[in-house]
């Protein structure tokens, strides 16, 4: 980015609202054993279900006895590690096949985006389940249903992007010179398509949490007692009456991340397209 696109996304409070609170969970994540003085599986029948600010526990216990601070701390860890790698695999497939598609055009155009209609005519979150309910429960399982129901996004961005810059001289310059069809792809359209594809990879983090906590909760994500909070909040379903926090704290902590993705996202689309700021 240059300085100009960097002073404006400075100036952008949505963007530094949300860089601060990922900056803030990501400081959590990072030194997690070092902030939590408890294990976050270690059961504890001595201290079941203690509220908030209880003596040794600072944000009280689940209903085996779990440090809820501890497992809030390492859900952090597990849920941005999550978010991460389900952007990774989605989209370097999905901007490799948005590539090819927004250059060759024609026949792969077609094939290609006729797969990704169908992958988005069903709702991501069914999408998900059906392919988790074929690979088998589980939190790897959980990333790649996430990350396949995440690619059509990329591949349609990345798709408009290429379409747009192959028509441009110094695309047009480059073939009459004669490179390489590989070579105008990644050398020459592929940088100039980064700025619609970091929104996306800010946006597509938020949502690959929100999407494998919901997995979590419908028992299909991460198995117990690994601390995710989808997980978390499918265990404690049962004392939202008699121990409200053990359901709020996970759920917030969602939110949180959530919205600090969402928040960073508008500010780099704002900064990078300022055109697109109204």
């Amino acid at each position: 980015m240059d300085e100009k696109t960097i002073k404006r996304f400075f100036n952008n409070k949505s963007g530094i609202i949300g860089g601060g609170i990922i900056l803030i969970l990501v400081l959590f994540a990072l030194f997690a054993p070092l902030l939590s003085a408890h294990s976050p599986t270690i059961i504890n029948s001595n201290a079941l279900t203690l509220p908030p600010f209880s003596e040794g526990h600072f944000l009280g216990t689940d209903d085996v006895g779990r440090d809820l601070w501890s497992r809030l701390l390492y859900g952090a860890r597990l849920s941005l590690g999550i978010g991460i790698a389900v952007v990774i695999i989605s989209s370097i497939i999905g901007t490799t096949l948005g590539l090819f598609s927004g250059y060759f055009g024609g026949k792969v155009d077609w094939a290609i985006m006729r797969i990704t209609d169908i992958l988005m005519a069903f709702p991501s979150i069914l999408l998900a389940i059906v392919v988790v309910s074929v690979l088998g429960p589980g939190l790897t399982n959980a990333v790649i249903a996430v990350a396949i129901v995440a690619i059509p996004q990329y591949i349609r961005i990345v798709r408009a992007a290429a379409m747009v810059e192959k028509n441009k001289d110094y695309t047009t310059a480059a073939i009459n010179f004669g490179a390489k069809d590989t070579r105008i792809i990644f050398k020459e359209i592929f940088p100039n398509t980064l700025a619609p594809l970091i929104v996306q990879c800010s946006l597509g983090v938020s949502d690959a949490i929100l999407n494998v906590a919901a997995l979590g909760f419908l028992g299909l994500g991460a198995r117990p007692p690994l601390p995710e909070w989808g997980t978390m909040l499918s265990d404690s379903r049962a004392f939202i009456q008699s121990a409200p926090w053990m359901v709020t704290l996970p759920g917030l902590s969602i939110l949180i991340a959530v919205l600090g993705f969402n928040l960073l996202g508008d500010g780099l689309r704002d900064a990078l397209n300022p055109k697109l700021k109204n």
